[in-house]
């Protein structure tokens, strides 16, 4: 069966030179964004009973936006000045580059990592003596607090935001011909919202492994995969099978 309408389980690109927009013109494809979980802030009572005290940290570990502003968010409730002196260890340019919304980028210590958090994890051991804090949602990828343990430093977790499922009531009616997902968390939120769900004709395009063992786990097929060597990234992918498929 030919591709002709696509749902990606995230927020829609900021960015005009999404390689998703250039998709949807090639193979003149409709692809609709429609986010399947989303963030929700932890209040500053709850962070407090996880016994976190902000003075305490030297350095924080920022894996993503979302862990910045709500770093931000915390201090602004709990009325913590946030020191200039404080060193941010930032998992990607991206996170780092984000900071700029609430510190003068060029005034404070910011180590930045490549892309994985085995790449900013030499930083970290070069600073083995700080008291880091690592703030992070419910849902922390288990290779962080390996790899911290691994180092020795001294580090703190505090959960100051949580992932939640998305109300998708709206799409009951609604069919696609691809479902797009990258989390466990997103697939998750598919059978929450939809127990009765069906795939029938409805090909599955998963990013990364655990999403793949969450989509097999659920009874689905999973016909669109990656990173892999060909397609390292999900819009390759999905490129391919609609230049194979639409063929036919």
């Amino acid at each position: 069966m030919k591709v002709k309408t696509i749902l990606v389980s995230q927020p829609e690109p900021k960015v005009e030179n999404s390689p998703y927009f250039e998709l949807e013109e090639k193979q003149k494809v409709k692809i609709d964004f429609i986010p399947f979980i989303h963030v929700e802030g932890v209040p500053s009572k709850e962070v407090r009973q996880q016994k976190v005290d902000l003075t305490k940290f030297t350095a924080i570990i920022l894996t993503s936006r979302n862990a910045v502003d709500h770093f931000f968010r915390i201090a602004e409730e709990m009325r913590y000045k946030v020191p200039d002196t404080l060193k941010y260890f930032c998992l990607s340019e991206a996170v780092a580059y984000y900071l700029q919304k609430y510190v003068v980028y060029r005034k404070r210590k910011i180590y930045v990592g490549k892309r994985t958090f085995a790449e900013l994890a030499p930083l970290i051991k070069k600073y083995k003596n700080e008291k880091f804090l690592l703030p992070s949602s419910d849902m922390l990828k288990p290779d962080v607090p390996k790899t911290l343990n691994k180092l020795g430093v001294d580090w703190q977790k505090a959960v100051f935001y949580r992932t939640v499922v998305s109300d998708l009531s709206h799409l009951k009616d609604v069919t696609y011909d691809i479902l797009v997902f990258f989390s466990p968390s997103g697939i998750k939120s598919l059978f929450e919202n939809f127990p009765d769900f069906k795939q029938n004709d409805t090909r599955i395009a998963v990013f990364g492994n655990t999403t793949i063992k969450a989509a097999k786990e659920h009874g689905l097929t999973v016909n669109i995969k990656a990173p892999t060597p060909e397609t390292p990234s999900m819009t390759m992918a999905i490129n391919k099978y609609i230049s194979e498929v639409n063929k036919k």
